[in-house]
């Protein structure tokens, strides 16, 4: 098992904490859940409060996972500064483009790391071009970006559904946000990324014009 830096550990915790209260206190949930009516009505906190709650235990787990997984690697190659910075960007962006997405539907509420999860996890792919991934249900090692298009591809389909308090939307916005902000804060992956910088890119704009598409 990895050894956690102070960031990393400090995330972590603070998703657990404020997500054990969420689990036990509905009304403490509901207060700093992600809600477009509660935030139109002025209540921004949501935006980054609805981040660190979860629905659930294995919701909680698997966020919290990817992050021990992809973080550490990410933050070898950016610093603590530039990481903590990487980590509200992409949260922040993930969350906006579901508030975009969501804007006309008052009801739509939303909870989870998903957003700042998945923009650390394409910063790593990008910053970690060499990285292989397999899976318990497909063990044989992918390259980092064959994940990276095929989960830009399945956003198109499970952002269809909508029916639980999962931010779907939120994984696109932070995945997009993930890659925008690694080329401001870690510029040298344009050299030394290149051909999986553009594919992505490329797969990010198709699927967001198809969203978009399907949104107007």
């Amino acid at each position: 098992m990895q050894s956690l830096s102070p960031i990393i550990s400090g995330i972590i915790i603070a998703n657990l904490i404020v997500s054990l209260k969420g689990f036990n206190d509905l009304e403490f949930f509901n207060k700093f859940k992600f809600n477009i009516a509660a935030i139109k009505n002025g209540q921004y906190y949501r935006i980054f409060s609805s981040a660190f709650l979860h629905v659930d235990w294995s919701h909680l787990g698997f966020n919290m996972f990817t992050f021990y997984l992809f973080g550490p690697q990410a933050l070898a190659r950016v610093g603590f500064f530039n990481f903590t910075i990487l980590y509200l960007l992409c949260l922040t962006a993930g969350n906006l483009f579901a508030f975009y997405f969501h804007r006309d539907n008052l009801y739509y509420s939303a909870v989870g790391a998903s957003g700042a999860t998945m923009g650390i996890l394409y910063a790593t792919i990008l910053m970690v071009p060499e990285m292989r991934l397999s899976f318990i249900f497909f063990p044989v090692p992918l390259p980092g970006y064959v994940f990276g298009i095929g989960y830009l591809v399945y956003t198109i389909f499970g952002m269809k559904r909508q029916q639980d308090n999962i931010g779907h939307t939120a994984h696109f916005g932070g995945a997009i946000g993930g890659i925008l902000a690694t080329l401001i804060l870690a510029p040298w992956v344009i050299q030394e990324s290149f051909t999986t910088l553009v594919l992505l890119l490329l797969v990010s704009l198709l699927t967001g014009m198809i969203l978009f598409k399907k949104r107007n």
